[in-house]
């Protein structure tokens, strides 16, 4: 009798599978409805932006030939109803030139997209390498990479941008010899990747610090593993989340960064179309066409939000602690 209830027991237990981190992180995702409405906004801007030089190529949009049937009357404003807007030109026409605004806001997320993803790439790397070093050496190393961000910290990184853009800008045209805005793209991504991994260090360097006292680090150590096998092989493996997390969140703060620069006139100069430009332009002439700036603003606006957003998502996704059920 007691055989045959444990076999009946054994026969409707119900197998239970582990699942691993990736799988709990996609679960969450999931579920939660505004994270996947921000990814799905932010993967469509990625890919206008990446397809935008293309669409360039093929004269489907044009954000440089102007257009001086388009406007007229006292200070060149667009002709039409509400800047401009047409059936071919979807957010108007700028003030004075007639340019199309769609155009040149769709090359400014291009140029805003590329700038963000290679200064979070230089802040990324930087991070990881020094935080992983530091965490894991200890001592003295741990003390001068600690000294060094503090440092880079106490650095106001507007003010440093605005103040090194001229002289730095100069010498990279003459250094690549590049015109002037590959030039100030590649300064805006040096130095704003240069200011952005300080505090990513620290955050990754308290990753190490309770990574480095695990058993499978004792382990790799004990079978003779070398320090670069240690650090790449063992630590970083363990650090994706993080990195994920603060490379989502760094996303819009770099394009943030990026208009406001240009906003300021440090950043990416006319006739290169850039959210900042576009939007220091915009302001002239906010109460006689507010299309002008309200289209490129709310563009921003989104595309911002939209990285905003999934960086949280992220996070509490791969939070540890966060509800499973």
């Amino acid at each position: 009798m007691a055989e045959t209830t444990l076999e009946g027991a054994r026969d409707g237990a119900v197998a239970i599978e582990g699942r691993t981190p990736w799988q709990i992180t996609r679960s969450r995702l999931l579920r939660d409805r505004g994270t996947l409405v921000a990814m799905g906004v932010a993967i469509f801007f990625v890919i206008l932006a990446a397809i935008a030089p293309l669409l360039t190529a093929w004269k489907l949009i044009d954000p440089y030939s102007p257009h001086t049937g388009l406007v007229g009357g006292l200070g060149s404003l667009p002709l039409g109803f509400w800047g401009g807007v047409t059936s071919t030109h979807w957010m108007g026409v700028e003030p004075g030139t007639g340019r199309d605004l769609f155009s040149r806001v769709i090359s400014g997320l291009t140029v805003s997209l590329l700038v963000a993803v290679c200064a979070a790439l230089v802040s990324i790397t930087l991070g990881t390498i020094i935080g992983i070093i530091s965490g894991t050496a200890g001592g003295r190393v741990d003390w001068l990479f600690s000294r060094v961000i503090d440092f880079v910290l106490s650095f106001p990184q507007t003010l440093m941008l605005i103040a090194l853009s001229t002289i730095v800008i100069d010498i990279l045209k003459e250094a690549l010899h590049v015109e002037r805005t590959p030039a100030s793209m590649i300064f805006m991504i040096l130095v704003m990747g240069f200011f952005g991994w300080p505090g990513f260090a620290r955050i990754i360097r308290g990753q190490v610090l309770s990574l480095k006292e695990r058993e499978f680090v004792e382990a790799a150590r004990s079978l003779g593993a070398g320090r670069w096998r240690i650090y790449f092989k063992e630590l970083l493996p363990h650090l994706w989340a993080p990195i994920l997390v603060y490379s989502t969140l760094l996303m819009p703060q770099n394009i943030a960064t990026e208009a406001a620069l240009g906003f300021l006139g440090v950043g990416i100069q006319a006739p290169t179309p850039s959210f900042g430009s576009i939007l220091n332009d915009s302001v002239h002439y906010a109460s006689v066409d507010p299309p002008y700036f309200i289209f490129p603003g709310v563009t921003l606006f989104l595309v911002v939000l939209a990285f905003n957003l999934v960086g949280d998502g992220f996070r509490d996704a791969l939070d540890p602690k966060a509800d499973r059920q």
